[in-house]
């Protein structure tokens, strides 16, 4: 019985494992852009919080053009050395590499989703909470 319950019950996981992947994968590499985009140099890391920090000009200013960023600016991301160790040298030497607004629109395509171009965006230092 526990044979025929196994299979499908690793079918199940395998589209939330990938969904994970995903998420993960466009979360790093929306922060890598921050970290090392030409002109985001005012942007550095924070090892002990594991948080991106810049002057809230600066942050201002780069989530007006890159809305996906927002979440970044009051919570850390544990996996980004992980995570880069891994993704990052493909990034460096791919022909052809994303960008963090590619992979965020073709994973939106792939998933029907059009949040991140939501025209609407606030973010929550323009809330009262």
């Amino acid at each position: 019985m526990l044979e025929k319950v196994l299979p499908h019950s690793m079918l199940k996981a395998k589209p939330n494992l990938e969904s994970r992947i995903k998420t993960l994968k466009r979360d790093w590499a929306i922060v890598y852009d921050m970290l090392s985009g030409k002109d985001n140099n005012d942007f550095g890391w924070d090892e002990h919080r594991q948080t991106v920090v810049t002057k809230d000009v600066m942050w201002n200013s780069y989530i007006s053009s890159h809305k996906a960023a927002g979440q970044f600016r009051h919570h850390s991301f544990s996996y980004y050395d992980q995570l880069t160790s891994i993704y990052a040298k493909d990034r460096a030497i791919e022909k052809y590499a994303q960008t963090a607004t590619d992979i965020v629109k073709e994973i939106d395509v792939e998933e029907g989703n059009n949040y991140h171009e939501c025209k609407n965006d606030v973010s929550l230092d323009e809330m009262d909470v």
